[in-house]
């Protein structure tokens, strides 16, 4: 690693130096390895395991959970700030580069909306509302209200699934219905809603939902 860098080094190879030693019967690669393998090989994964089921992986002990636990989440954190700081939305993509790493894994709902000057430069975020497991309260008129507030040219609506259901259910169109009446009305353009999982995502927009918008 001194040599050539952590780049040079395997997903296991750098795992075993977070370990740093083995169990009884392997070594500390031989346990990364054997990390890895319970996870199918992906990192992802890992890192969507909570610590108590973590340590119960064979041979691993609560202290290297714990470091291997607080290192995910310092990469997690790392993508949460690199996506704090995207200040414009060209594509869906930058929204999912915002919000996937802060959403994509969580156990309940948040539902966010984002507001755009009329370059679609950010000009604003706001946590609408946190729920449950399957779903989460949204007044789609406090959502239109901020716009107005901020003299937003558009806005875009974000939420999770922790279900790991990229679909959007009868109720999420229904509610991305009323909001882009709603921000209408205000000459304020709804551009997209993107529903998050810690896997695959769902633009409304990409999806035609909005091709249904009656001409002026």
């Amino acid at each position: 690693m001194v040599a050539q860098g952590p780049s040079a080094l395997s997903d296991a190879e750098l795992l075993s130096i977070l370990l740093r030693d083995g169990d009884a019967g392997d070594s500390a690669v031989g346990l990364a390895e054997r990390l890895l393998a319970h996870f199918g090989g992906s990192l992802a994964r890992m890192e969507r395991c909570d610590l108590p089921a973590l340590r119960m992986v064979g041979g691993l002990g609560i202290r290297r959970a714990a470091t291997v636990a607080a290192a995910l989440e310092l990469g997690r954190r790392l993508r949460i700030e690199e996506g704090q700081q995207i200040d414009s939305v060209r594509t869906d993509q930058d929204i999912v580069a915002m919000f996937q790493p802060q959403l994509g894994a969580l156990p309940y709902e948040e539902f966010w909306a984002v507001y755009l000057n009329a370059s679609n430069r950010v000009i604003d975020r706001m946590r609408v509302s946190q729920g449950g497991v399957s779903a989460t309260v949204v007044d789609h008129r406090l959502i239109v209200k901020r716009a107005v507030e901020k003299l937003a040219n558009a806005l875009v609506l974000v939420h999770n699934h922790p279900s790991g259901n990229e679909l959007p259910s009868d109720e999420d169109k229904a509610l991305t219905g009323r909001v882009d009446l709603a921000a209408s009305l205000f000459d304020i353009t709804l551009l997209d809603h993107i529903i998050v999982t810690a896997g695959p995502c769902y633009s409304f927009r990409s999806h035609g939902f909005f091709d249904k918008r009656p001409n002026p």
